[in-house]
């Protein structure tokens, strides 16, 4: 079964220097039908002006996975870590038992555009901790390419959950299948582009639940990026 979460449905959040997209229930956006799916928490699409951002805030028990999209991400946080996250990168951190962190447009002059992912974690409390990965943008090219996963396979960032993260990236008429095991669930976010998943049109934004499939058959309707999920 396949069940879309339209873009134009999402929650928003627009202010002076934010423009934010909610898949599901978020800040003052709150959807009863809309609370997460499996331990899969947050989908934010944020667009963010230059020099602008998020200050100093803190987080406890969740894997915060961010994927950029275009433009460069700033990244501080209580653990002296600093970074800049760009596209063809992905960040996750660890809130555990609490951090507190800031992300700032690290552009002066161009927006910065990114996914931000909330997982909750198998057990509370664990230790707070940062990882950051180069994604291998050329694997990921007409093939799903694993970002995070429960044991840091193929180079991915490490989560503390029975869940995994794969992207690709698809040219028009690609086609790209994901399996899922027995008992297992599928999430669909389309980055960019539109797709078709088992007869099922997806535009930019879109989402999709999937369960009770074996698998799911991607075929890229334009030039796409997507994120798949694979959950417990």
């Amino acid at each position: 079964m396949i069940t879309t979460r339209k873009s134009a449905d999402r929650g928003r959040t627009k202010i002076d220097w934010l423009d934010s997209r909610h898949t599901f229930s978020f800040g003052e956006y709150f959807d009863p039908e809309q609370s997460g799916f499996r331990a899969l928490r947050v989908i934010n699409e944020d667009r963010v002006r230059a020099g602008a951002g998020f200050p100093t805030h803190g987080h406890r028990d969740m894997e915060i996975i961010t994927y950029v999209l275009e433009g460069a991400l700033e990244h501080k946080d209580s653990l002296g870590t600093g970074s800049i996250i760009r596209p063809g990168e992905v960040q996750r951190m660890s809130a555990g038992a609490g951090i507190t962190h800031s992300e700032f447009n690290h552009s002066p002059s161009e927006p910065v555009h990114f996914l931000q992912i909330w997982i909750v974690p198998s057990r509370r409390g664990i230790a707070p901790g940062y990882e950051q990965r180069t994604i291998a943008v050329a694997k990921a090219r007409g093939a799903f390419v694993p970002i995070a996963t429960h044991d840091g396979r193929d180079e991915s960032v490490t989560i503390h959950q029975d869940a995994g993260l794969s992207v690709a990236k698809l040219e028009r008429g690609q086609i790209v299948d994901a399996d899922l095991k027995s008992g297992r669930y599928g999430w669909i976010q389309v980055a960019r582009g539109g797709v078709t998943i088992n007869a099922v049109k997806l535009a930019e934004g879109d989402g999709a639940a999937v369960s009770d499939e074996s698998k799911v058959s991607i075929v890229a309707e334009s030039p796409a990026e997507v994120l798949f999920f694979d959950l417990a």
